[in-house]
């Protein structure tokens, strides 16, 4: 498979705090790869460093063979990265038809694009809801709003992060469906997770990160059955 993302000896800092301490990893055209490792671990400022949103002190993100670390976060968006944040950042105000517009981008050449109907069809519970401001929503429902949302911008990667926390069981199963369907359509997705059995169900490979390094790479067959290094570097 071709590399979609290639981050290479990526480091960030947060003023003097050196956060990200080389990272290096591949995300391959239509694959699951989770990023994975406890709190501050760098999870997240990997992801935003990608996205732009942290700019590296050093480091090379290419995406689709194109160099896009230092560019601007709108920048980046437009070449075809979507980002979900933890914090969701629905529009509480609008519906969930208003949320969705504000994420339509121009159609891509050679993929579908992606409109309000294939969005209720991958999260059939948002179809119910077109009129409900955002607001009035549970964790579960924005957290499908905001992917939802994010799929309009017709993206050839999303990056996930945290997409489970706080949701309940019978969600995360949902969730877990629905990156999978991604997948099925060529969608490659860098997911950030805490939860070992949500990125079991729907990942390929596996990074571990500790201290803001990449400490362990793999299938995620071949993590689930190395107990030493789940208890070494995941484990709470």
């Amino acid at each position: 498979m071709l590399a979609m993302l290639e981050v290479r000896d990526l480091h960030a800092h947060y003023g003097r705090a050196h956060i990200l301490q080389g990272v290096t990893l591949e995300a391959r055209e239509g694959e699951v790869l989770a990023l994975l490792g406890r709190n501050g671990a760098g999870k997240s400022t990997t992801m935003k460093s990608v996205m732009g949103l942290v700019r590296p002190s050093s480091g090379q993100v290419r995406f689709s063979g194109e160099e896009v670390a230092g560019r601007e976060p709108f920048e980046i968006a437009r070449r075809g990265i979507g980002y979900v944040p933890e914090e969701r950042r629905i529009f509480a105000e609008l519906s969930v038809m208003e949320n969705l517009e504000v994420g339509r981008m121009p159609a891509r050449g050679g993929t579908p694009p992606w409109t309000p109907e294939r969005v209720f069809a991958l999260f059939p519970s948002l179809g119910a809801m077109r009129a409900r401001a955002g607001g009035r929503m549970s964790g579960g429902e924005q957290q499908m709003l905001t992917i939802g949302r994010t799929l309009m911008g017709n993206p050839r990667l999303i990056l996930l992060d945290e997409p489970s926390e706080g949701l309940a069981p019978v969600i995360i199963e949902r969730m877990a469906a629905a990156i999978l369907a991604l997948k099925r359509d060529g969608m490659t997705v860098l997911l950030s997770e805490q939860n070992l059995h949500f990125a079991r169900l729907v990942s390929d490979r596996a990074c571990v990160l500790e201290k803001g390094a990449i400490r362990w790479e793999g299938r995620m067959k071949a993590l689930m059955a190395d107990e030493a290094v789940r208890a070494q570097y995941l484990t709470v």
